[in-house]
């Protein structure tokens, strides 16, 4: 029997397992939106911006293990949805993306909202096409499920011509899909792993560097079996925090720019680096040449083109992260460690990860606060120095999941990305935390908050800058504090090095604003009103702002500049 093919697409949705898609209407989609009304399966959920709307699907997606799913029109409704592909595609989040097309005879011709979305993102996504027949649209839609979901998770763009979705054709939707050139590694291979733990064995500084491939390929629990196992030492990417638990008596820390001295330590005097979901890119590695010095190194990887991109290594293993760590668990045995594990704890005691507490309220207690108060949970940052303290500080095990933008750093992510985690476990206590900056970038996303009774929990620490480029400027820059004063007006003075007593008022009242959107909101300013704060934030039925005021001159450290070896941290 043949139907159109709008009705094929809500179908194929159906078949897919998607409970909820967001989704932004206009002219060339309004024919699958009439069609997502005459059902009741699938929850549509309408944000206030595109690039909200796909900052959503992310935080659903990484909450729920499911396929992120959009629905946007043609032309600026496309193009605002590019960032949250790119940040996707570094992220490795499956999202399938749908977007309106002007018909297909019209396309080439500067048709009013006309874009080439797919030619414009095709680097940034795993797969795109325009649907160009009608009896190709549900195998179309079935490669984009498949190939979003296998090997490296990631976005999947389908465009849909506005005479697609009217056109007849087969009803028919595929229940599997084989596609030519699309080859999973389902394997590991045997001989390389062996060789990479023969190393692993016979070292006398082995190091575990643990990605976010862990995560994505949900290898938590085999990973501690395995540390605990071998009794090796473990340090993450920001990425790879959560992967084992942070009060793991294996677990060092975060490496990298703004890593703990320790973990950065460990990393360069190491003699075996076994890193596992990693792309090692220049947050990790700084200055290449000085990356591990003294180590040989094994990458597993299911990404043949991220072994040896940016480090080379010497025992390379394509595989599923889960895979091979199960295919280690037969042969690890114990390794003798404790002097090794010994050097790293003075490092530790050398310099530990602390802030001063004698200055006021600090990020620091911010977030032993939600340690505190919150035993589980799903924690999503936006992206800046607040999110750097949070990976520092932040508790996580398996009751907790850390959300963030790594790859891309994308200021603007943090709001509704937690607005997509609540919606996908609206059981959870989800807790945002972002900056002054990075809130007002998707402000507007509270209102779809509110409208989806998704009451989040938003912690923002305002410091009245875009705190990690003032950084910089402070360190690098002579304090030259370029475009980065949120409160800087125009008749301030030019060379201005801080705040001052004739600082005009910051704006907006984050408190206030909450409340414009229907929420509730409280600002704190010391130390002794964290707790309480975070027990009335968890009581309320709306979503909450909970303004932190911190120091302006607050540094995120340790911290390498850019470009040079990890080893020269910047300490106080």
């Amino acid at each position: 029997m043949d139907i159109t093919g709008r009705k094929l697409f809500v179908k194929a949705l159906q078949e897919e397992g998607v409970d909820t898609i967001f989704g932004y209407p206009g002219g060339m989609v309004t024919d699958l939106f009439d069609e997502l009304y005459k059902q009741d399966v699938i929850d549509v959920v309408l944000p206030r911006h595109e690039q909200g709307l796909i900052h959503e699907a992310e935080g659903y997606a990484k909450a729920t293990g499911k396929v992120g799913v959009c629905l946007v029109t043609s032309g600026p409704g496309a193009t605002n949805i590019i960032t949250g592909l790119a940040d996707a595609h570094y992220d490795n989040i499956p999202l399938v993306c749908f977007t309106g097309q002007v018909p297909l005879d019209m396309i080439g011709n500067e048709a009013f909202q006309e874009v080439d979305i797919v030619g414009m993102t095709r680097s940034v996504t795993k797969y795109g096409a325009t649907v160009r027949n009608r009896k190709d649209l549900g195998k179309i839609i079935k490669m984009a499920f498949y190939i979003a979901t296998t090997g490296r998770p990631g976005p999947v763009l389908i465009d849909l011509p506005k005479n697609i979705q009217t056109e007849s054709g087969s009803g028919v939707y595929p229940n599997h899909v084989d596609i030519r050139g699309y080859k999973l590694n389902e394997n590991v291979h045997i001989g390389q792993l062996k060789k990479g733990y023969k190393l692993l064995k016979s070292a006398k500084k082995p190091l575990f560097l643990i990605g976010g491939g862990v995560n994505v390929a949900k290898a938590n629990k085999e990973l501690r079996e395995l540390v605990e196992k071998t009794e090796i030492p473990v340090v993450t990417t920001v990425m790879g925090k959560g992967a084992i638990p942070t009060d793991h008596p294996y677990y060092v820390g975060n490496s990298g720019m703004h890593g703990r001295y320790a973990a950065n330590m460990a990393v360069g005097q190491c003699d075996v680096l076994f890193s596992i979901g990693t792309r090692f890119n220049d947050r990790i590695t700084g200055d290449l040449n000085e990356f591990a010095p003294h180590a040989k190194i094994v990458h597993v990887d299911v990404d043949t083109a991220s072994i040896s991109r940016n480090v080379v290594v010497d025992v390379p293993i394509v595989a599923d992260a889960k895979l091979a760590i199960e295919k280690l668990l037969e042969w690890v045995e114990s390794q003798k460690t404790e002097k090794w594990r010994a050097q790293i704890a003075e490092w530790e005691k050398e310099n530990p990860l602390q802030m001063r507490r004698d200055r006021g309220l600090t990020p620091q207690m911010i977030m032993e606060g939600i340690n505190e108060v919150f035993e589980e949970g799903i924690l999503v940052t936006d992206v800046g120095q607040h999110q750097m303290w949070a990976t520092q500080y932040i508790e996580l095990n398996e009751k907790k999941m850390l959300i963030t933008s790594g790859g891309l750093g994308t200021m603007g992510f943090g709001l509704p990305a937690a607005i997509g985690a609540k919606i996908g476990c609206p059981e959870k206590d989800v807790i945002c935390i972002s900056g002054d900056g990075g809130l007002q970038m998707n402000i507007q996303e509270l209102a779809t908050a509110m409208c989806q009774e998704a009451n989040v929990i938003i912690c923002v620490l305002n410091n009245y800058y875009l705190g990690m480029v003032r950084q910089m400027q402070q360190l690098f820059y002579g304090k030259r504090y370029e475009a980065t004063c949120l409160r800087r007006r125009k008749s301030c003075a030019r060379d201005c090095k801080g705040p001052n007593p004739s600082c005009p008022e910051y704006e907006p009242n984050f408190v206030k604003l909450a409340e414009s959107y229907g929420g509730c909101g409280r600002r704190i300013e010391n130390a002794d009103e964290v707790i309480t704060a975070f027990q009335w934030a968890r009581e309320q039925k709306t979503p909450v702002i909970l303004e932190f005021m911190i120091a302006t001159d607050e540094l995120v450290l340790p911290m390498v500049k850019g470009g040079n070896p990890m080893s020269e941290m910047i300490l106080k």
